[in-house]
């Protein structure tokens, strides 16, 4: 593979997850500006997109995938065969290392899709929400013809909005369950604390900053700490005091099975769709 210094990375679409990795890897350095090529459906949007971030704008997909050395494919899933198909010739002559962040789209579809021989490396990368703002939790799999440092390069590009880790694919709906859905359990539970401070008589916007910090401020401890959870929750523990009456309450009406059978029910969820995407094709 080519250094950093002279690796160009293309972008196939240009919507809010494409624009936060890109913005992540301008300012981290992971990448100049103006070896980030962009390329995206609507040309105004384009246009303004990469005079605001110094980045390169490529007319066509075509165009980007036969300069790129890496092609990031960030379109809608139900796009990607009405995208691949044309750019075939284009990426074999090229072959250059393929990055999908699509949820639902698995690395053999992908390859059928491209259809090199042989095959190209793909990496697919589930990230969350939270890349927007620089804190996203990003699971990275790649394909057979991927090689450890191309993956570790892809690791690199979605640390620099957030976290990545390597994970099998195979494991990819568990990590939808904890990690791309989440997010939104974790707005519902910040904001059910801010009910309950708001029945007592605070207010929902002030409640709401208090909450969400706290929130914050105890996922970072769980990630500093060598410690379990269990372990950290029994130091906030007072023998006969409030934490552990409020614990007991929330146990009491089944909040971590409650959350578990939710889990679950992602997980589920993405499993029917893989299989109804599957039969279609």
């Amino acid at each position: 593979m080519k250094e950093l210094t002279s690796m160009k990375v293309g972008f196939i679409g240009a919507g809010n997850m494409a624009s936060a990795i890109i913005k992540g890897m301008i300012a981290t350095a992971f990448v100049p500006a103006e070896q980030v090529l962009v390329t995206d459906h609507s040309p105004d949007k384009l246009q303004a997109f990469t005079e605001a971030t110094g980045t390169v704008a490529c007319s066509t997909s075509e165009e980007l995938a036969a300069q790129a050395d890496v092609v990031v494919i960030a379109v809608k899933p139900n796009q990607f065969e009405t995208l691949l198909t044309p750019l075939r010739d284009t990426l074999q002559r090229h072959r250059p290392l393929i990055v999908s962040i699509a949820a639902g789209v698995t690395l053999a579809q992908l390859e059928a899709m491209i259809g090199a021989a042989p095959a190209l490396p793909i990496v697919r990368v589930m990230p969350n929400v939270n890349a927007v703002i620089g804190a996203s939790m990003s699971a990275v799999a790649g394909n057979q013809a991927a090689a450890k440092e191309e993956i570790q390069l892809v690791l690199d590009m979605f640390n620099a909005v957030g976290m990545a880790m390597e994970l099998d694919e195979e494991k990819f709906s568990i990590f939808i369950g904890i990690a791309g859905s989440s997010p939104a359990y974790a707005y519902l539970f910040i904001d059910a604390l801010a009910r309950g401070a708001l029945k007592a008589g605070m207010s929902k916007e002030q409640a709401t900053r208090i909450a969400a910090q706290a929130v914050l401020g105890s996922a970072k401890m769980v990630l500093e700490s060598d410690e379990a959870p269990w372990v950290l929750i029994d130091k906030v523990c007072s023998p006969g005091g409030t934490t552990i009456a409020g614990l007991c309450k929330l146990e009491d009406e089944g909040f971590s099975s409650t959350v578990v059978k939710g889990v679950e029910a992602t997980i589920a969820k993405d499993q029917e769709m893989l299989r109804s995407a599957e039969a279609k094709r």
